[in-house]
Order: C-alpha cells, then sequence, then structure tokens
C-alpha cells in the first residue's frame, strides 16, 4: 500500500474536521452577546472554510485509493477533538477560546501530515495540507485577536 502513514492522517483530518465544524455550529448557534452580530456570521465563513478543507481532505484521500470515514459513528469513534451538549451559559470569549484550542490541535495534525506525506513522497497531498496549515494558523491569529490573545502559534 502507497502511502500508508498519509492515509491515515487525511482520515484523521477527515473524522476532525467534521467535528470541528460541528463545534462551530454549535457555538454559532448557542452564542448571544454584544458582538453576536458580528461573530455570528462570521462562523458562517469558519465553517465553510472547513466544510471546503474537508472536502479538498477526503477527494485527496479518495485519489490515493483511500477511504474516508463517512458515518457519525465512525466519526465519533475516530475524532479527537471533544464535544459537549450545547449551552447558554458562556461568554462569546469562552467559546472562542474553546474554538481555538481545537484549531491549535488542528494546526498540529496538519504538521504531522506535511512530515508524513513528505516523508512518503507524497508532495500533492504535502502541498494541499501546507496551504490548509496556513489557512489555519491565520484563523488560529484572527480569533485570538477577537479575544485579545496572542495566537500562541510560536510561542517564545
Amino acid at each position: 500500500m502507497k502511502y500508508p502513514k498519509t492515509k491515515e492522517v487525511l482520515n484523521q483530518l477527515v473524522a476532525d474536521l467534521t467535528q470541528l465544524h460541528m463545534v462551530v455550529h454549535q457555538h454559532h448557534w448557542y452564542m448571544r452577546g454584544n458582538r453576536f452580530l458580528k461573530l455570528h456570521p462570521y462562523l458562517d465563513k469558519v465553517m465553510d472554510e472547513l466544510a471546503d478543507q474537508l472536502d479538498e481532505v477526503s477527494e485527496r484521500l479518495i485519489t490515493l485509493d483511500g477511504s474516508p470515514v463517512s458515518t457519525l459513528s465512525e466519526i465519533a469513534a475516530k475524532t479527537k477533538i471533544p464535544d459537549e451538549k450545547g449551552n447558554w451559559d458562556e461568554t462569546i470569549d469562552e467559546r472562542y477560546a474553546k474554538i481555538i484550542d481545537d484549531y491549535h490541535y488542528l494546526d498540529q495534525l496538519y504538521e504531522e501530515g506535511i512530515k508524513v506525506s513528505d516523508e512518503e513522497g507524497d508532495y500533492s497531498t504535502n502541498d494541499l495540507l501546507t496551504g490548509f496549515h496556513s489557512d489555519v494558523e491565520k484563523r488560529i491569529w484572527m480569533m485570538s485577536g477577537e479575544i485579545n490573545k496572542a495566537p500562541e502559534i510560536d510561542p517564545e
């Protein structure tokens, strides 16, 4: 089998991108506060970006003769992004902090995918993941700035 480690990371990304999309969607639904009108539509854009990444990662996995996880039970079993029941008791800053934590995990997973795809010589996947990695780091920076935090991508 060609690119086994790359395929495994791609499938992990399928599960985690699906889960993160749901987490963001939940916060989008349960958000309240004085920045609601600005941040609610912003999370629509975040979800669109996650959906685009999910589609491209899944299609790349299929291109490599892999089989993406595609049921809720598979995703729930495989994802490493936690979920919790929706509630109205969190501030917008608390919601964003949770999403940012999940994005930091995604950032590390993209880095792992970049490394293993390079080691296995899958340069097309490497290119795809490198672009998404940059997008994730920018998203971390922008969301962190909204809650008056540093992105902490490469803290000193």
